[in-house]
């Protein structure tokens, strides 16, 4: 669905990401995850790094979602996508968003272990 609002004719390259949620962090055994937003700002945010990428690559369109609340293993916790007239442009643009979000969307991010611990995540520092 988020995939077929970059189609363009024009485009030569289209790059999406997903980033799941995965079972270990640092040695750790992870059941779940749950993510909180200061919700304005980072749908504001979230649009300005958007529109950054689409002029500062000559994007055809651009798209970026990251999800709150629980999630379980395997979920897609943030999704990117680009369309360009050009592979190189498209690649370059989809990391560009992906690490504009991590590090200046307000999100946060809490796992939760097997062992029954759980802890706040600095999400900015995770790739």
């Amino acid at each position: 669905m988020l995939k077929a609002s970059l189609q363009d004719l024009g485009a030569g390259a289209c790059v999406t990401f997903e980033g799941w949620v995965r079972d270990n962090n640092e040695a750790k055994s992870v059941k779940r995850l749950e993510y909180e937003a200061y919700e304005s700002v980072a749908v504001k945010e979230g649009e300005r790094i958007v529109l950054e990428a689409i002029e500062r690559f000559g994007l055809l369109h651009a798209a970026c979602v990251h999800r709150v609340g629980a999630l379980e293993l395997g979920d897609v916790a943030v999704w990117v996508g680009v369309s360009a007239g050009h592979r190189g442009e498209a690649f370059e643009a989809c990391r560009y968003i992906i690490d504009e979000v991590k590090a200046r969307v307000p999100i946060w991010k809490k796992e939760h272990y097997l062992d029954g611990d759980s802890g706040w995540i600095n999400a900015e520092s995770q790739s």
